[in-house]
């Protein structure tokens, strides 16, 4: 008698930029014949192609993908709005499909999805656009003295160089007139699948390589022209990112170009840094070398279920 699959299955591909995710990721969603959901939170955007290494077009034909430029840099999408959004769709390809791939180096995007995003009040525009002045006319610094004021706790796990963050944990401490902290870990969200969670690794020295030449193919790819045409609007939120700041920078005569690039590879490297921290906290991830056979991973999963 054949063994029934009690629930539905999330497999979800992690790891630091320029590891490889997606091209592994395909391969698992053809194996399954199965869509894949991204969850990097630079890849939702129209705008921004080069600089977030969207999948190619080969790639998105090879399997279904969702929440890929799916929205503008002028919309206001917050992680909250993705977990809505994804579970709502997994529900809906759950309807034919045993098995869903998620894949992306957003690590709070993709534990919105494995676990629910904790519930917080409602913001105030008027707050935000304050917090964005602030920020504007007395740096980043300004944000981080601010939360280690209002919320110790939250300001003591925050990736502190991120102001995308430290201004999303100050609206809440503003808005609600209580810690950011205070809002975490309330409620546990159930899921209608099973999650098997697969990470993908290399060597610190082979990770910092495959990222500086992932920076230079960018750049012959046309990332500076991108970087312009998105420059009127450099203040947007979406905009706050690494490969795109450092440019930015450039066009404001604060960096050479040259200085610029090398800038976008070394924050790109400190990014994946933050990433593996984030990523290897969750002790149910199976990690695998990068060189790893997607048959082997694939082969692992069966084994899984």
């Amino acid at each position: 008698m054949s063994r029934t699959i009690q629930k539905k299955h999330l497999i979800t591909v992690v790891g630091p930029t320029a590891i490889g995710k997606t091209a592994m990721a395909i391969e698992i969603a053809k194996h399954f014949n199965c869509p894949i959901i991204s969850a990097d939170s630079r890849q939702f955007f129209k705008e921004m192609s080069i600089g977030t290494a969207v999948p190619s077009k080969e790639e998105l034909e090879a399997a279904k993908h969702y929440f890929i430029q799916n929205i503008s840099i002028f919309d206001e999408y917050t992680v909250g709005n993705f977990e809505r959004d994804a579970i709502a769709l997994l529900d809906e390809l759950y309807k034919q499909h045993d098995f869903v791939v998620m894949v992306g180096g957003s690590g709070l995007y993709i534990d919105a999805v494995l676990k629910g995003f904790d519930e917080f009040p409602d913001v105030d525009s008027t707050v935000r656009e304050k917090l964005i002045k602030d920020y504007e006319t007395h740096g980043i610094s300004y944000l981080q003295e601010e939360l280690a004021r209002l919320d110790p706790i939250h300001y003591n796990n925050v990736a502190k160089e991120n102001p995308q963050r430290l201004m999303r944990a100050l609206e809440v401490c503003i808005s609600s007139g209580k810690p950011y902290s205070s809002f975490l870990n309330i409620k546990k969200n159930s899921r209608n699948f099973t999650p098997i969670t697969i990470g993908l690794n290399a060597e610190r020295e082979v990770m910092y390589s495959r990222i500086n030449q992932r920076v230079d193919i960018m750049v012959k790819s046309g990332l500076i022209k991108e970087a312009e045409t998105v420059y009127p609007h450099k203040k947007r939120n979406a905009l706050q990112t690494v490969g795109y700041r450092e440019l930015f920078s450039y066009f404001d005569e604060e960096y050479s170009l040259n200085f610029a690039i090398e800038e976008i590879k070394k924050n790109t490297r400190r990014f994946a840094k933050r990433q593996m921290t984030w990523f290897k906290r969750n002790d149910t991830t199976t990690w695998f070398d990068f060189t790893t056979p997607p048959q082997t991973i694939i082969n692992f999963i069966k084994e899984k279920l």
